[in-house]
This record gives C-alpha cells, sequence and structure tokens, in this order.
C-alpha cells in the first residue's frame, strides 16, 4: 500500500469512498457555508464539487501532490475547462449533503465530471466539469493510460 492509501486508511475514509459508478463523499454544511439566511451561498457549491473529484481522483491513485513532483515527468496540473450548473434547491446549515462524481468521458488530455449533491435522496444541485491536465508550460497534456479504468468505473 502506498504512503497515500495507508494515510487515508488511517483517516478513516475521509476522502469518501470509490463506488460502482464513481466515487461518493458526505460532507456537513456548516455556518461559513451559508448566507445571511441559513442557506448555502452559491459559490460554496463548487468548493463540495471540488472536494468530491479532488477526493475522487485521490482515491483512483491520482495525487496532486505526485503531479506537481513531476513523477509523470513533468510537473502537471489540473484546470477545469467548462461548468455547467443547474441549483434545484437549496441546501441548509447543518444538513448532511452527498456528493457523487462520476466520469462520463474522457478523450486525450479531457475528463468531463458529471456529479450531483443531494439531501438523503433529494437532488439539490446538479454540475458537469469538463477538466483537463497540463504541463509546466500551459500545454494540454494527455491522461496517462493508467488512469483511464480507473476513472471510468461502471455501475
Amino acid at each position: 500500500m502506498s504512503d497515500h492509501g495507508e494515510r487515508e486508511r488511517l483517516l478513516g475514509g475521509l476522502s469518501g469512498e470509490l463506488t460502482d459508478f464513481g466515487h461518493r463523499i458526505m460532507a456537513r454544511v456548516y455556518y461559513a457555508d451559508t448566507d445571511f439566511s441559513g442557506v448555502v451561498y452559491h459559490a460554496r457549491y463548487l468548493e463540495f464539487f471540488e472536494r468530491g473529484r479532488s477526493d475522487f481522483l485521490r482515491l483512483a491513485g491520482v495525487h496532486h501532490t505526485e503531479l506537481a513532483d513531476g513523477k509523470h515527468g513533468e510537473k502537471l496540473v489540473w484546470i477545469v475547462r467548462r461548468m455547467e450548473i443547474d441549483f434545484r434547491a437549496p441546501a441548509r446549515i447543518d444538513d448532511i449533503l452527498t456528493i457523487d462524481t462520476r466520469a462520463e468521458d474522457i478523450s486525450g488530455a479531457r475528463i468531463v465530471m458529471a456529479q450531483q449533491l443531494k439531501r438523503d435522496e433529494e437532488l439539490l444541485v446538479e454540475a458537469r466539469v469538463e477538466a483537463a491536465i497540463i504541463g509546466g508550460n500551459g500545454r494540454p497534456r494527455r491522461f496517462p493510460k493508467e488512469w483511464i479504468p480507473a476513472f471510468m468505473r461502471r455501475g
């Protein structure tokens, strides 16, 4: 087991879990996530979704620190190229949220991820995110072949 995997085991699943469809993580809504009315501020949903994507990558074996350290031959960085968000219902302070993430498509240097944020079974927010990796020179880089099976889980 890698140092990352051992640390995750000791932290008791802080990064959520890989599922048949992709990844699932739970999060609580804190006061800092809300506006003056106790409803989650719209920009905070981006942070919940970012956590879902980052932890999906981490559990799939893609670690930001290894990308930055040049483990794949050069320094690599994730970028978000496009994002679509549908707000259906608000989350509120103290809600327990479920963030589901799955890869819809991978081609070359691009990955499209579908995400849902729910309270119990109620769908609150959906997002579709197109991300890519770039090298230190800012140019797109192809995904390493070993990543594709880890991302494209099917349930």
